[in-house]
């Protein structure tokens, strides 16, 4: 067994106590282990083992100490072998001995004074026995045990050495062994015989004990000499170390001294140094003259020499020297007079530039520009460095000029942004800028009309292409003049104002700008207090530029029904050619007002398509109409044309692809709702002709997205056509047609088909009868007269009489061969045929078409 614990313990644990238990009220055993776990040295648990069949030690649950609360000995008496262990809940245990249970404990009790954080509560257990001393009884009894064991110590045991002699010495005198007295009286010489040889050998040594004492004797004498003489040196060096500690005393004071002075002055140098402003500095800043370049760079020069000296730490106690102080007033009232110089000089340029009148643009008539700032922004730009200085010297102050800045400069830029605007609109409307306001009057005017009769009209498509180029030139024009315009602006403010970003973060939004599409580019993004502080600037200076823009769209859309669609179009790409690539610098303001424009675009446009929508399918066939192209097939066939020769070089078409599928429904939608319109003509084939017409056009442009719309016109072509032939078809053969149906009839209901003829109305009298009344000539006239009404009700445009007129041929013809197939099935040997063959009715078709030709 104790092998088996030392394997156990050598192979899991660190540290480890056992014992046997027993469960209250139970047999079986386990073994109950503190032990420290390897992979946790520093937790300790308690570990329960159970023993199974084939002796081997399997854990059967396991608690941290942690978690023991308290450990109650049950009883201090030796009787009792059982005590309890509390944890989340009670386990009662009985020992296999005393022994155990007092080891067990007295373990707990060590573990708990090795870890003070566990709180473990000891109750019925006795200090004695935890702390592993012994009771008053026992120690009187081992006192007694102590003094009986060594009464019985006078008697020593052979060590194994004299053990081994004595077997040796027995194995010499072997034969006298069995002879006692013999054996005793041999070791008696031989003892004799030692005792006298030690004797001599004492006796021969005395000699060389004495020699040895008198070495003693004179080597003592020779350590009480050197004694003596280390006395004497001692007391010589007592009088030189006392001089040393002295001369070591004055030598620190002396290097203290030293220390002092170099302190002291390195302290003057550092204030002499960095508190020293030259005299020409100081010139300089008390006149605070920034009339002319050279003096701005001198009083540059000054500043940052102020700012270096008054940025200088000293401690708090040189303030209180008298020509620190005087110092650190002097630098104090020349940075406040460069202070209001400054101030007062940036701040009246600013009104200056401000109150610039603009006057009339000297550019060409057919040429249209944006306004440059680039000559203000250099007059400003050598002033930079004061401005940095100003802010890091007073902020207060330097927070107030960006926005003296952008009230002195928002007039003259709406004076600049209003004119170049005015000239726009008057390059888009095509008219000079004195009947600007007489073109509006007028467009506003002819937008209360009918959007139908401005499509369906076909008079105004040749000036179409005209004004779409005229708006996509203008209103791009425009987006490529005002971005360098902000873009400038920007730069002056983030490099005077000092808003800036960080080369890293313009990396950053570069790299984005490439990949992303224009919602992604201009929707809005957090932004950090220097943004913000940028774009407040920016949206004072450039007030009037988002209204001015929104206007320039409304003019757009007042030129051309669907100019909506450009102006979206031209947005977009604009973005994508410019946002998009890492050349340009982008602005963020003016992001944020094309974000704004673009939403108003796509709004517009959605507006404009769901418009056309609800009048597409609330649309109403004209009265006087006989047939042909329905007006919303028309309007959906301008619009897809137009759309997609504005949408030729667009980068960017997501929304055109729902606008396309959103107006064919819509169209769809229209055509349908003519199945209950009261037309003067067929209804199907209005609605074969107009299903026709967009399925080929829709062939032609290839529009993926309408690949669902065109197969289902394609059908719906399909199922019309075969109504309007089904139903013209029943005029040439109408009573044979009628006949066989009801003969078609009785066989559906159960008659045999050699029976059909004992019907009364279906008798061999009355199929004769209908035969009469369809002879070869008839069914010939009737035939034309169905060709002219066919050529009659369709339209010329679509070119689809060849195609119906064939498709009744055949459909004829499968009529006249199931005529013939009824015949012979219901009234075999009758003799009965019709007064035509089939070759006969082939010949009418084709002379029917030769005669309308």
């Amino acid at each position: 067994m104790a092998s088996l614990w030392s394997s156990l313990e050598k192979d899991m644990f660190n540290q480890l106590e056992a014992i046997h238990v027993w469960k209250a009220g139970k047999k079986k055993m386990f073994i109950l282990s503190i032990v420290v776990y390897t992979y946790w040295p520093s937790q300790v648990f308690l570990v329960k083992f159970k023993v199974d069949q084939g002796e081997q030690y399997k854990i059967a649950s396991w608690w941290p100490l942690e978690q023991l609360k308290l450990v109650d000995g049950k009883s201090l008496s030796q009787a009792s072998l059982e005590f309890d262990l509390h944890f989340s809940k009670v386990y009662r245990w009985t020992a296999r001995s005393f022994d155990e249970k007092k080891t067990f404990l007295r373990c707990l009790w060590k573990l708990k004074q090795h870890f003070p954080s566990s709180s473990i509560t000891f109750v019925n257990v006795s200090s004695c026995a935890a702390e592993g001393r012994q009771s008053p009884q026992e120690e009187r009894k081992g006192t007694v045990e102590a003094k009986s064991q060594e009464e019985l110590s006078a008697y020593q045991e052979m060590t194994p050495k004299e053990a081994a002699d004595v077997m040796k010495l027995m194995e010499e005198y072997k034969p006298f062994v069995n002879n006692s007295m013999a054996f005793a009286e041999q070791l008696s010489k031989d003892l004799h015989v030692l005792d006298e040889a030690n004797l001599r050998a004492m006796i021969s040594s005395e000699k060389q004990v004495t020699q040895l004492m008198t070495f003693i004797d004179e080597a003592l004498a020779e350590v009480a000499r050197v004694e003596e003489t280390l006395q004497v040196w001692d007391e010589l060096l007592g009088g030189v170390k006392q001089q040393m500690d002295q001369i070591y005393q004055e030598n620190s004071l002396l290097q203290r001294i030293i220390s002092n002075e170099q302190r002291l002055m390195d302290e003057i140098l550092f204030l002499t140094t960095h508190l020293d402003l030259s005299r020409e500095h100081c010139d300089v800043l008390r006149r605070a003259d920034l009339s002319s370049p050279s003096s701005v760079e001198a009083c540059t020069a000054a500043a940052e020499a102020l700012a270096g000296c008054m940025s200088t730490q000293i401690q708090p106690g040189y303030r209180k020297l008298q020509s620190v102080a005087e110092q650190l007033i002097l630098f104090e009232s020349l940075k406040q007079n460069l202070e209001s110089s400054f101030i007062t000089h940036i701040t009246n340029i600013f009104k200056l530039q401000g109150n610039v009148q603009v006057s009339s643009p000297s550019q060409p008539i057919d040429k249209l520009c944006a306004p440059s700032h680039e000559l203000h922004h250099e007059q400003l730009l050598p002033y930079t460095p004061l401005m940095a200085w100003l802010r890091n010297a007073n902020l207060a102050l330097f927070c107030d000029l960006p926005k003296v800045y952008a009230q002195n400069l928002s007039r003259l830029y709406e004076q600049e942004i209003k004119a170049f605007f005015e000239r726009a609109q008057t390059f888009l409307l095509g008219r000079r800028k004195g009947s600007l306001q007489e073109s509006l009057e007028k467009l506003l005017g002819s937008r209360q009309q009918s959007r139908w009769s401005l499509l369906g009209s076909r008079d105004g498509q040749a000036d179409t292409p005209t004004k779409d180029n005229v708006i996509k030139q203008v209103l791009g024009q425009v987006l490529r003049e005002l971005q360098p315009l902000c873009t400038a602006e920007q730069q002056f403010i983030e490099k005077f104002f000092q808003l800036s970003h960080s080369a890293a973060e313009l990396q950053v939004l570069e790299v984005k700008g490439n990949l992303a599409s224009p919602e992604e580019l201009l929707c809005p993004k957090p932004q950090s207090q220097l943004e913000e502080a940028l774009m407040q600037l920016l949206s004072e200076i450039f007030s009037c530029l988002e209204a001015e823009l929104r206007g320039l769209l409304d003019v757009c859309s007042k030129v051309h029904p669907f100019s909506c669609l450009q102006v979206l179009v031209t947005l977009n790409d604009f973005i994508l050619e410019e946002w998009g690539s890492s050349s340009a610098l982008h602005s963020s303001f003016l992001s944020t007002i094309l974000a704004n424009l673009l939403l108003l675009a796509k709004s517009n446009f959605k507006r404009c398509i769901g418009t056309l929508c609800t009048e597409m399918e609330a649309a109403k066939m004209p009265s006087r109409m006989k047939g042909g192209i329905l007006p919303s097939v028309s309007c959906f066939e301008e619009f897809v044309n137009f759309s997609e020769e504005v949408c030729r070089t667009a980068r960017w078409r997501r929304e055109l692809d729902k606008a396309h599928l959103r107006l064919a429904r819509s169209v769809l939608s229209s055509i349908n709702s003519l199945s209950s319109a009261n037309l003067k003509v067929s209804t199907d084939m209005v609605m074969m002709e107009n299903f026709h017409h967009i399925h080929c056009f829709l062939c032609q442009k290839e529009i993926l997205c309408l690949e669902g719309v065109k197969k289902e016109a394609k059908q719906r072509y399909s199922e019309h056509m075969e109504k309007y032939i089904i139903q013209n078809l029943g005029q040439p053969l109408e009573k044979l047609h009628h006949f066989f149906e009801g003969v078609k009839a009785c066989v559906a209901q159960g008659v045999k088909e050699e029976e059909v003829s004992f019907q009364l109305a279906y008798s061999k009298q009355e199929l004769r009868k209908v035969i009469e009344k369809y002879p070869g000539k008839e069914v010939k006239r009737a035939l034309e007269t169905l060709y002219r009404t066919t050529q009659k009700h369709l339209s010329p445009e679509e070119n689809l009489l060849q195609v119906v007129w064939q498709a009744m041929q055949q459909e004829l013809i499968g009529q006249y061969q199931e005529f013939q197939h009824l015949i012979q099935c219901c009234y075999a040997g009758a003799g009965i045929a019709m007064d035509f063959t089939l070759e006969d009715l082939l010949s009418y078709f084709n002379s029917s078409t030769l005669c309308n030709m």
